[in-house]
């Protein structure tokens, strides 16, 4: 037997094909004759023939899959020359806007080995993300403008399996990261889909309340952070599944246990402290800390990966301000856990965060029918990122403030209050 064969027997087969079939009919809930375009690790192919097979049984027109590898991207920061690093490939991402145009829905699966760039030139690293953000434009609008069906799910890559379970074979730290990516999806319940049905229920609940309060902003206090969070005006709160402007309902993150909307893009202040660190693009960013001041951060630091988390501010204007707010309980599955993932998709989930750069549209009033001035004019972020980083924790206090500036408590150590 194969290293190969070794690491695919230590998943389940069985609950990896309820988690394809969960990522077709309730992460997308892909309609009869619609296209479908995936993005993937190539160690993740075993998953993405799975969610292949269930798009084609859901009456899928065409499922184009898109692969990346480990080994290929590290040989450009070794070998490529230098103006290869501002350079991206703009008639992809300008292709895949144009499928979106017409009807295709998005599927990605994360997997990356977390750590994979942590070697290579914060510089390079930096000017290839720039570019690539750029480059992306025309596609991420239609994702962050919830124009689609889209969705995110992963696969456990060895290398990533290795970071977060070490010192155990890298077979046996596949098997546990695939079985905890399968608790936290809610794969291990006899019924999958109706478990996501009801918990999909109890965020609307939470995000119903946050919207009939309308709060002014947030006030988070705990170790190292004392941040009052302007809410956008018109703000919406959304969490679990939502309703994308072609009328599909599609859970857009599986896992997720937030509900979420956009802060003002000029009314934050004070300073806040990250309590788990940030992987981003194979760097990690850990021990955060920024201050704010109108809005925009103007001091920040980090224990490890501070260059490279400068570098990211600088990406644009808009990258130093915030894009999102989420509100997520301590006693959340994923933080329940222990695990710390090193991926952003489930370590978000373990703790209430904020994401630097590009809002949602969606999460306004009406959203769907304003413009981007309109957006902008409310208090709307516009950034090339959209980069989520943690800040809660069962130290961490949040109160809801009123425009007349009475307070109510919204969470306490962590938990709904």
């Amino acid at each position: 037997m194969t290293l190969h064969s070794k690491i695919e027997t230590a998943i389940d087969p069985v609950k990896l094909d309820r988690l394809a079939e969960v990522a077709v009919k309730v992460g997308l809930q892909l309609q009869r004759h619609q296209d479908l375009v995936i993005t993937a690790p190539i160690s993740a192919l075993p998953l993405v023939r799975l969610i292949t097979s269930h798009a084609y049984k859901a009456g899928a027109g065409l499922v184009t899959t898109f692969y990346s590898d480990e080994e290929t991207v590290l040989a450009r920061y070794a070998h490529a020359p230098d103006a290869s690093f501002d350079k991206a490939s703009g008639w992809l991402y300008e292709g895949m806007a144009k499928a979106y145009d017409q009807g295709a829905a998005r599927l990605a699966i994360s997997g990356e080995n977390p750590m994979m760039l942590a070697s290579a030139d914060p510089e390079k690293v930096a000017r290839a993300n720039k570019a690539n953000s750029i480059a992306y434009k025309p596609a991420l609008e239609k994702i962050s403008n919830f124009d689609i069906n889209w969705h995110i799910c992963s696969y456990p890559n060895p290398a990533w399996a290795r970071q977060v379970f070490p010192g155990v074979s890298e077979e046996e730290a596949v098997h546990l990261l695939a079985e905890a990516i399968f608790s936290a999806s809610r794969i291990n319940t006899p019924d999958p889909i109706a478990a996501w049905n009801d918990h999909n229920a109890n965020l609307k609940k939470r995000s119903s309340w946050l919207n009939g309060e309308r709060f002014a902003a947030l006030h988070f206090t705990g170790p190292g952070t004392d941040l009052t969070v302007g809410l956008a005006d018109g703000h919406e709160w959304h969490g679990g599944a939502s309703t994308a402007k072609n009328g599909v309902t599609c859970n857009p993150n599986i896992p997720t246990e937030e509900v979420f909307t956009t802060p003002h893009a000029l009314k934050v202040e004070g300073i806040v402290s990250s309590t788990k660190p940030l992987s981003h693009q194979g760097t990690l960013i850990d021990n955060i800390q920024v201050r704010f001041e109108a809005g925009r951060i103007v001091e920040a630091k980090a224990l490890k990966g501070e260059t490279v988390l400068t570098k990211v501010l600088d990406t644009d204007e808009g990258a130093r301000r915030l894009g999102e707010v989420a509100l997520v309980p301590h006693s959340s599955p994923i933080s329940a856990s222990g695990v710390l993932f090193y991926n952003t998709l489930f370590d978000e989930n373990a703790s209430c965060h904020i994401a630097l750069g590009q809002c949602y549209s969606k999460c306004f009033l009406d959203g769907a029918s304003l413009t981007p001035d309109q957006i902008r004019a409310q208090g709307g972020n516009s950034s090339l990122i959209h980069i989520d980083w943690m800040i809660g924790s069962d130290k961490v206090d949040i109160d809801g403030m009123r425009a007349d500036g009475s307070k109510v408590p919204v969470m306490r150590k962590g938990e709904w209050a």
